[in-house]
């Protein structure tokens, strides 16, 4: 019989700052070795249900317990959160956010220190987290100069080191390019194997979570559990499409074309998949409800980059005499790999740093020696990581500081602050502490505090990180509307099915160099530049493979189908 190592019974928990409850009457338990996959949109309550289950609450963000939480048979209500942590180990979606260690081997060895492990056995016990994760080679390397993919690992070995039953994982892809993000979900998959432990995985990106084996996926809309199932059965309902999360690519195509989804199918796994009687209404689907993509107009030039170099140290170069044009009203996606030297490019752009050689021009005027204040007049930017840019306390403050830095009247900043709230979806939030929100929700008070000071170009660093389908949905929808009154748009993304879906073009850096400049659908029917880059094919490529359909064109009528173009 299988042992039950978390149990909830009856559990409801409401913040202290909240006046309702978060998570309502949660029942649910979960089996040693299982693989189980928390889902829901930002808000739903799938991360207050991770801060449940790491004692994170009630013991960091306070508020009222009613029920009952074991962890291998005993009450949290009875534990403090350090016997928890012996218990259940958690990769944060930040890695940065975990670190304490200035080296990977101090990183990793900081929990036995705690416990007066004697040097010998903390430095075995150090050895063979690392050889498990694949970081063993960067024992002596600085945590904070590291990959995104070797920071996840860093963070995974100094969780395992304890050697915890539970390993729980909150949205561990977030911050991965798409090779990396495949490779962190093969790495969880091999330590469950190896290791039998239990796995928990806080997500949105359901398809990348997929690529593994989950045996269960628990759907959480509104602080309740609506769905308790297998990957198969859930692809089957309707339950992702009532709860605004996206479903596989390839599912999503069948379901266009009118095919009807059932666990029999297998369709968790594409290469599983049992087409059958869909390859016909497929292909019917493909030659006459699909429409051809409308070929973009011409304009003049807006942004222009001239053989732009540039290096942190002497020697080490992260751009490399880089060269090209953004037309205005464009929206255009630059892609490749972490430290691919795609956010350099956009704070060389920003001026947050001075290029080594090379020019940058704005609307054929060279602006590579104007100040970074001249230059937030035309180019706002949006960092990748939303703790790096907000300075208020306050939502409305934070979003109006722009404009009440430029000495815009007191009218005008409410006015335009609530509307780039409504507009972000934080309208609701407007008198919350920024503290309360989640990592998501800080994405968006970011994009607000940039789209109030209409800008003429707008630069985007993983924008749709932390993001659900149905913000994700909103915020680009938003922002197409932007492009489509003049606003030229940057996108840095490792997200691809943004890139296909949103930005007729898309740039790609490997390792400081553009190699290739051209339609986005065509960039990932090329294998090597897909393996330089650190891309991954979106499932509609193999589907259309499968179908013996061209995938560039099968992609791009699947996009315009979507939008409604």
């Amino acid at each position: 019989m299988k042992k039950p190592v978390i149990e909830f019974r009856n559990y409801t928990f409401q913040y202290r700052s909240q006046a309702t409850p978060t998570l309502h009457d949660i029942n649910l338990t979960i089996y040693e070795g299982e693989s189980v996959l928390i889902l829901g949109q930002s808000g739903s309550g799938k991360s207050t249900l991770g801060h449940c289950i790491n004692g994170l609450i009630p013991f960091s963000y306070k508020g009222e317990v009613s029920g009952s939480l074991k962890i291998n048979g005993k009450e949290t209500k009875d534990m403090d959160i350090f016997s928890i942590s012996k218990s259940v180990g958690t990769v944060l979606q930040d890695p940065d956010g975990q670190f304490i260690g200035l080296t990977v081997g101090e990183d990793i060895a900081f929990a036995l220190e705690n416990e007066g492990l004697p040097l010998r056995d903390m430095h075995d016990a150090v050895d063979e987290a690392a050889r498990t994760v694949g970081i063993r080679n960067k024992l002596a390397a600085r945590v904070h100069e590291l990959s995104g993919g070797q920071k996840q690992k860093v963070s995974l070995a100094g969780v395992m080191v304890n050697n915890t039953g539970i390993l729980l994982f909150d949205e561990p892809l977030a911050n991965l390019d798409p090779a990396t993000g495949k490779q962190a979900m093969e790495l969880i998959s091999d330590i469950r194997k190896k290791t039998n432990v239990t796995v928990l995985i806080i997500e949105h990106r359901l398809e990348d979570v997929l690529a593994e084996k989950i045996d269960r996926v628990i759907v959480i809309d509104d602080g309740k559990i609506i769905s308790d199932c297998t990957p198969d059965e859930l692809l089957s309902s309707s339950v992702l499409e009532t709860c605004h999360v996206r479903e596989p690519l390839y599912v999503k195509a069948a379901k266009y074309a009118g095919c009807r989804i059932t666990p029999e199918m297998q369709p968790a796994h594409l290469d599983t998949f049992q087409l059958g009687r869909c390859r016909d209404a497929l292909l019917n689907w493909y030659k006459h409800a699909a429409k051809k993509p409308v070929a973009r107009i011409e304009t003049e030039p807006v942004l222009e980059i001239r053989q732009l170099s540039f290096s942190y140290k002497p020697g080490q170069p992260v751009l490399k005499n880089l060269s090209f044009t953004i037309q205005k009203g464009e929206m255009v996606s630059i892609v490749g790999k972490n430290g691919a030297g795609k956010s350099t490019l956009s704070r060389l752009i920003c001026g947050f740093e001075q290029p080594s050689s090379g020019k940058i021009f704005y609307k054929e005027k060279d602006i590579t020696n104007d100040t970074i204040k001249e230059r937030s007049l035309r180019i706002g930017m949006v960092m990748q990581n939303p703790n790096q840019m907000i300075s208020k306390h306050m939502i409305f403050d934070e979003i109006a500081l722009g404009l009440a830095n430029r000495g815009i009247a007191p009218e005008e900043i409410k006015s335009r602050t609530e509307n780039a709230m409504r507009l972000c979806g934080l309208y609701s939030f407007r008198n919350w502490p920024v503290s309360a929100l989640s990592f998501g929700q800080k994405k968006r008070v970011t994009i607000a505090s940039i789209l109030v000071l209409e800008p003429d170009i707008l630069i985007l660093d993983e924008p749709t990180a932390g993001q659900d389908y149905m913000h994700y949905h909103e915020i680009m929808e938003f922002l197409a509307e932007l492009n489509k009154k003049g606003i030229t748009i940057l996108f840095i993304t490792h997200d691809m099915h943004l890139m296909l879906e949103y930005t007729p073009r898309a740039i790609v850096l490997a390792d400081g160099e553009k190699i290739a400049d051209g339609p986005a659908a065509g960039i990932l029917g090329h294998s090597d530049m897909i393996r330089r880059a650190n891309l991954k094919e979106t499932s509609l490529y193999t589907l259309a493979s499968r179908l013996h359909l061209n995938p560039e064109r099968f992609t791009e009528r699947f996009i315009t189908y979507e939008r409604g173009l």
